[in-house]
C-alpha cells in the first residue's frame, strides 16, 4: 500500500477511533516493516472490537513477525472461539506448533486447514513435511496416512523416499557446498522447503521468511504502478549477503549467500531453486 493510503487510513482511524480502518492500516503496517507501530494498531483495534475475528488474526500475524510466537498462539486460538475452523488461523497455528515440535498438534491444524481451504497449494506441502517430521521420530520410514483431524484423513503416498519428503534439505544439493542458503516461502512469507542455518547452528528460515514476507507484494504494487508487467526477480546486496528472490508457485524462492561469493552464482542457484521448488509442490499435490 502507498504512503499516501497509509496516511489517509491512518486520519480515519485517528478521525473515528472506533473505525474498521485499522486491519488494513495494521496489515500495511506489517507488509512495510514496521512491526512495532503495527501492533500498537492491531492490539488498540483488538481491545476495542474483541468480538472480531479479523482483530485478533492481524494481532497474531504481526507477532509472529515479531517472533513473538506465544501471543500469537493465544490470538489465534481467539480466532478460533470467535470462527471454529477459520483456516487462516489453523494454518498459522498449524506452522508454530511444528516449529516447537509439537508435531500431532501441527498435523490436526494443518489437516484442519486444507479440509477448510483446499485450493491452497501451499497445505500439502506443509502436511508433508509434518509426515516426514512424525515418520523420522518414530521410527516409521512408511507412514501412509495420518490421521489431521476428527473429520478429514490425509493420505500421503506410501513409496515416498525420505528424501522425497524432506523439505529441509531441498535445495542443499544445488549450493554446491557453498556459504549460501535457499528457500521457498509461500504467500504469507511461512517456510514451506528449505533452511538458513547460522554460523551457530540454527535454523533462521521462519524469521528470514517472516522479515520478507511483503517483499514480493510490494514488488508486484510497484510494477503496476509503473506498468512494467509482472515481477521476474529482485537481487539486493548488504554488507553480508547477496540475495536474490523469484515469484515460485503462489509464494517466492529465495536464494542468499556471503557476500563473497559470484552474483553469477546466486543467479544461478535461485533459477534451479524455482525449477525445483515447482516440481516438488507439483509432486505435493
Amino acid at each position: 500500500m502507498a504512503t499516501d493510503d497509509i496516511r489517509a487510513l491512518s486520519e480515519a482511524l485517528a478521525a473515528d477511533p472506533a473505525s474498521l480502518a485499522f486491519v488494513a492500516l495494521g496489515e500495511s503496517l506489517r507488509r512495510r516493516g514496521e512491526l512495532d507501530v503495527a501492533l500498537r494498531v492491531a492490539l488498540r483495534g483488538a481491545e476495542r472490537h474483541p468480538e472480531r475475528a479479523d482483530a485478533h488474526d492481524l494481532v497474531a500475524r504481526v507477532s509472529v513477525d515479531r517472533g513473538d510466537l506465544g501471543r500469537a498462539i493465544v490470538e489465534w486460538e481467539t480466532v478460533l472461539r470467535l470462527a471454529p475452523g477459520d483456516p487462516g488461523a489453523r494454518k498459522g497455528l498449524g506452522f508454530i506448533c511444528f516449529q516447537l515440535g509439537r508435531l500431532e498438534e501441527a498435523a490436526a491444524h494443518l489437516g484442519a486447514a486444507l479440509a477448510a481451504s483446499p485450493d491452497d497449494g501451499s497445505l500439502p506441502a506443509a502436511l508433508q513435511t509434518v509426515q516426514a517430521a512424525l515418520a523420522e521420530r518414530d521410527g516409521s520410514p512408511e507412514r501412509a496416512t495420518l490421521q489431521v483431524s476428527r473429520h478429514a484423513t490425509i493420505g500421503f503416498p506410501a513409496t515416498m523416499r525420505r528424501s522425497e519428503a524432506d523439505a529441509g534439505a531441498l535445495f542443499d544439493d544445488l549450493l554446491e557446498g557453498q556459504r549460501s542458503a535457499a528457500l521457498l516461502l509461500d504467500g504469507d512469507g511461512l517456510v514451506l522447503a528449505g533452511r538458513y542455518v547460522s554460523a551457530d547452528g540454527r535454523d533462521l528460515a521462519a524469521i528470514i521468511g517472516a522479515q520478507l514476507s511483503g517483499v514480493s507484494d510490494e514488488a508486484g504494487r510497484a510494477m503496476r504502478h509503473l506498468g512494467l508487467g509482472a515481477w521476474r526477480q529482485i537481487i539486493f546486496e548488504t554488507e553480508a549477503a547477496s540475495v536474490a528472490m523469484a515469484p515460485s508457485q503462489d509464494g517466492v524462492a529465495l536464494v542468499a549467500a556471503a557476500r563473497p561469493t559470484p552474483l553469477g552464482f546466486v543467479r544461478r542457484v535461485l533459477d534451479r531453486a524455482v525449477e525445483r521448488a515447482a516440481a516438488w509442490m507439483e509432486g505435493t499435490r
